[in-house]
């Protein structure tokens, strides 16, 4: 068992929270029972996600996509109001890192995806940016586009979109999870032969085939399931509290 508020702290410190600039809070948008001895975490923190966590008898709940998000009405409405009286009713707090559980060069979702994946990483990228979340690194060997669809399929369960912008074989390898498809070009000028992101556009297409570069587009949430595991693993070991992964799929 740890305090809600110990348990916080050693996050938003762990994370690094206070280095990035999001587009919704991280830490704590709702706060439950002051101690917590279960966490349940998931990918986003819908409805689904908080039924299964009461369900399961959670003090607490770990996702990756919170609330209140830049441009959203403030008001605590419809969906919104449901979600938040779900969690207030179970005394239930809410943790949710978005851009810091991204980034974190161990824990985050593109480490993860790195290790799942076979990936030795060089660096991150955009180099621009003081919150660079974007890796790019090295496979252990150069393969074909057709292997590492196959790969990434095996692995995230998920068959990506591949835009195919050479025949060219891969070895070296950018990628950013979830939405990052925007992040293509600077992906390209770091010289690697593929990208692999969440999500697609359709400006993606025509970049991907310019640059002569390979684009997987293995689905958002699918490339987005693992860091919330891992933060969760860690903190499971060091409070000594109990944990417990919900996956509810999202096809995108």
């Amino acid at each position: 068992m740890v305090q809600l508020t110990e348990l916080v702290q050693y996050i938003d410190s762990l994370l690094e929270v206070d280095r990035f600039r999001d587009y919704a809070p991280n830490g704590l948008p709702s706060e439950g029972k002051g101690t917590v001895n279960k966490i349940v975490c998931g990918v986003t923190a819908c409805q689904a996600l908080i039924d299964a966590a009461i369900t399961a008898r959670a003090d607490a709940v770990l996702v990756h996509h919170g609330y209140f998000w830049k441009g959203e009405s403030e008001a605590i409405t419809g969906m919104k109001r449901q979600r938040i009286k779900s969690l207030l009713d179970a005394d239930i707090s809410l943790l949710a890192y978005h851009l810091p559980l991204d980034a974190h060069a161990t824990l985050g979702n593109n480490a993860q995806l790195a290790d799942l994946l076979g990936l030795t990483i060089s660096g991150t990228f955009p180099q621009t940016e003081s919150q660079a979340v974007g890796m790019h690194g090295k496979l252990a060997q150069a393969i074909s586009a057709e292997q590492l669809l196959q790969q990434l399929e095996n692995k995230l369960d998920r068959t990506p979109m591949h835009i195919a912008g050479s025949d060219k074989f891969i070895e070296t390898v950018a990628w950013c999870s979830g939405g990052a498809q925007g992040y293509i070009e600077a992906a390209a000028l770091q010289g690697v032969d593929a990208y692999i992101s969440g999500e697609i556009s359709e400006q993606t297409v025509h970049i991907a085939r310019e640059y002569g570069l390979h684009y997987f587009a293995a689905g958002h949430h699918a490339t987005e399931r693992y860091g919330v595991q891992a933060l969760t693993r860690h903190l499971a070991d060091r409070f000594a509290v109990q944990s417990q992964y919900i996956d509810i799929d999202n096809p995108v």
